[in-house]
């Protein structure tokens, strides 16, 4: 009966285009594994989006899905609500019409690629609309090319990267924000009718107070294991906006792509405006399917780089030294770096200037020379050092801005962003450079390809401001475009980087979280997402980086920023990242510096599970005051357990922890790792053996008999 409606419905829609004397089109299916997007040609050969769910059965079910919302809608016509695009044609002209033209698929392994020509009737304006289907991941990645064969060139206002159609009786929504030291909060509403804007104008520093990646969930809120969530984030290290937008209907349209304030683009013919990426997934068994879901993709399709490749524990000598260091000091904190068993030793801030030497944040930067005074001789003398210790060596960097004291500042005042008759804008005594010129981006690079030359293994790029005064001496007329040529100067300048060091590894960085986004990530191997390194405020902020970034991407760094926190509360919080120090070994007791080298090895022998097996998130730290997250390879062999108490009250963590990602026939030894010299583990399940089916129906205490706030333990699970 279910073929006999299918066919029914098939001759119905052949039927109409009959009458048009038109040639259906078939509807085009977008799908992986276990998602599907689904568009189709109605009337007047408008693009529709018919469906977006988990992948039906059966194929020939697509057919029946009705056409209500225009794929990609413009403005000027008959649009009433939020336009995909916007175009001003150079005969004054502000609508766009958009009409199917043919589709192209091709596939490259397991995954299909999907371009839908559309074309304006009228004008000579081509829309493009590209999906990529990585199947195995379940993650669909889509972006807009706009090309036009005017006289002049065209005006461009609106450009999403994607619309999303959903129709459902109520939609969820959570977003992530904060600032300096409180990054990645989250939080959770319910969309009503009109429109929900998230979006940023600081140019660089994007992120900074909201994040550009968010999950919404049709119906009713999803939990980690329950419910249908579409997890998404755009790939852009600039100004976003993302626009919810409920209408008269209670139908949600998902706008995402570049913030258009300000950045009215002037598009000549021939030339193709392309627009970020706008990466999503679509899960019906909760956040945390989606999230493994972009976690696997962004190791393995190319999300970030080198995704599946090993990291490098470091050693930062930020905390220990600030500005105030020298040669001598440096050789030292090498040493200390081998002693500690990690793999390679930051040089942070302070290290370049002469004229105007980088003692304190005023003064040096732009100034990319060794500061004679500290390092007489030079980066090379501290590359031999790290390689005598057994290590490698890195360097911070921050090339995309000037302090107006330096010799950079006084030579090239045309290279900084500042408004004419405006006295300047300073920032942590900071201008931005203008990467919107080629000629400062051949300076970038340039201190990027020297310093590699030295022997440089590692960088960590900074970006500490916004940008204000936005005025390109270089752009002339065109200011309406800063915001978005700065960004892809930007990417010139790191696809150079890349194409003579494809695999030097690199942190991004910028005064905290602010560049968590995976148009950058492409580039590097790590963020690092805050500059508070207090572990308590850790668990929150990597909580909610890990909804959508891979732990090998968080850079998680045990500090002396609250003392009063044990070195083991500090260290296993660390630990559910990517590991790295900012501490003065030297002024370790000899418990300590014994229970970090433990933790160092234990870290590398398990990094393994922790940068490449699936998180599964057990306990929210928004949820209560026990937090339990655990990694588990893909074999389900190994896996490891964390659990931390927070500001615990007596016998709040009495409830087992149910644990998650585990074969249920096989059984599983559990031994508490990371434990101080002489600790005895104070973990009924320490050393016992159960099957995984036990302990993901009946779970496990993540605590001894007595709970104390702020501490923790690591537990590794081995099958037998």
């Amino acid at each position: 009966m279910l073929k006999l409606y299918a066919f029914i419905s098939l001759l119905v829609f052949v039927s109409q285009f009959s009458a048009q004397g038109q040639t259906p089109t078939p509807p085009i299916v977008i799908e992986t594994a276990h998602v599907g997007l689904v568009l189709a040609v109605g009337d007047q050969q408008k693009l529709y989006q018919t469906y977006l769910g988990p992948r039906l059965t059966t194929a020939a079910d697509y057919q029946l899905l009705p056409a209500r919302h225009e794929a990609y809608p413009p403005a000027g016509t008959n649009n009433l609500f939020e336009p995909a695009i916007r175009v001003l044609h150079t005969d004054g002209n502000p609508s766009l019409s958009l009409a199917f033209v043919d589709v192209k698929t091709s596939k490259t392994g397991d995954n299909v690629t999907t371009i839908v020509h559309l074309r304006d009737p009228q004008y000579p304006v081509d829309v493009r609309l590209h999906f990529v289907a990585y199947t195995r991941e379940d993650v669909i990645k889509t972006w807009t090319e706009i090309v036009h064969r005017e006289k002049k060139p065209v005006v461009l206002t609106n450009y999403a990267s994607a619309m999303l159609h959903f129709d459902a009786k109520q939609y969820w929504l959570t977003q992530y924000h904060g600032d300096w030291a409180e990054e990645a909060k989250q939080e959770e509403s319910q969309l009503t009718s009109g429109t929900k804007v998230i979006e940023t104008k600081l140019g660089t520093r994007a992120g900074w107070y909201q994040t550009p990646s968010f999950f919404l969930a049709p119906n009713q809120p999803a939990t980690e294991t329950t419910g249908e969530v579409l997890a998404g984030t755009l790939a852009w290290t600039g100004n976003f906006r993302l626009a919810f937008e409920v209408d008269n209907r209670n139908s949600l349209r998902v706008l995402a792509g570049i913030n258009p304030y300000a950045s009215e683009y002037r598009l000549p013919a021939n030339q193709p405006f392309v627009t970020p990426e706008f990466i999503f997934t679509y899960s019906t068994q909760g956040k945390g399917q989606a999230s493994r879901n972009l976690h696997r993709w962004a190791r393995q399709q190319g999300g970030v780089l080198d995704g599946t490749q090993p990291r490098l524990t470091l050693l930062n000598n930020w905390e220990a030294t600030f500005f105030d260091f020298n040669e001598a000091k440096l050789d030292a904190l090498m040493g200390d770096a081998a002693k500690l068993g990690v793999d390679l030793f930051l040089l942070d801030d302070g290290w370049f200037g002469n004229k105007y030497p980088r003692k304190d944040d005023t003064q040096g930067l732009g100034d990319w020379q060794p500061t004679q005074s500290k390092l007489p001789n030079g980066v090379g003398h501290l590359v031999q050092t790290a390689t005598k210790e057994g290590i490698k060596f890195g360097i911070w960097i921050e090339p995309e801005m000037v302090n107006p004291k330096s010799e950079l500042a006084e030579k090239h005042p045309d290279w900084i962003l500042k408004l004419p008759n405006r006295p300047e804008d300073l920032s942590r005594n900071q201008l931005v450079l203008d990467l919107t010129n080629p000629k400062v981006q051949d300076f970038v690079y340039n201190i990027v390809d020297g310093l590699m030359a030295k022997g440089v293994a590692y960088f960590k790029w900074d970006c500490n401001r916004m940008i204000t005064s936005a005025y390109s001496q270089h752009l002339g007329k065109e200011q309406s475009q800063l915001y978005i040529d700065y960004v892809r100067g930007l990417y010139r300048v790191l696809d150079r980087v890349r194409q003579k060091y494809p695999h030097v590894p690199m942190m991004l960085c910028s005064g905290g979280g602010a560049r968590a986004d995976y148009g950058g990530l492409k580039y590097f191997t790590e963020f690092w997402p805050s500059d508070d390194t207090d572990a308590l405020e850790r668990v929150f902020i990597q909580w909610g980086f890990l909804q959508f970034f891979p732990s090998n991407t968080l850079a998680s760094h045990i500090t002396n920023w609250n003392r009063q926190q044990t070195l083991k509360f500090r260290t296993d919080v660390a630990m559910m990242g990517k590991l790295g120090y900012d501490i003065e070994v030297s002024k370790m007791t000899p418990e300590e510096l014994q229970f970090s080298q433990q933790a160092v090895q234990n870290y590398k022998r398990l990094s393994p599970v922790i940068w490449q097996g699936d998180l599964y998130r057990l306990r929210s730290p928004y949820e209560g005051n026990q937090v339990a997250l655990l990694y588990a390879d893909e074999a389900q062999r190994h896996a490891v357990l964390y659990g931390y108490n927070l500001h615990t009250r007596f016998h709040e963590n009495a409830l087992p922890v149910r644990l998650q990602g585990l074969d249920p026939a096989k059984r599983y030894k559990l031994t508490e790792i990371n434990l101080m010299p002489g600790q005895k583990s104070d973990l009924a399940v320490h050393g016992q053996t159960y099957s995984g089916d036990y302990l993901m129906k009946v779970g496990i205490l993540l605590s001894g008999s007595e709970v104390t706030p702020l501490t923790s333990h690591v537990v590794e699970l081995t099958a037998e």
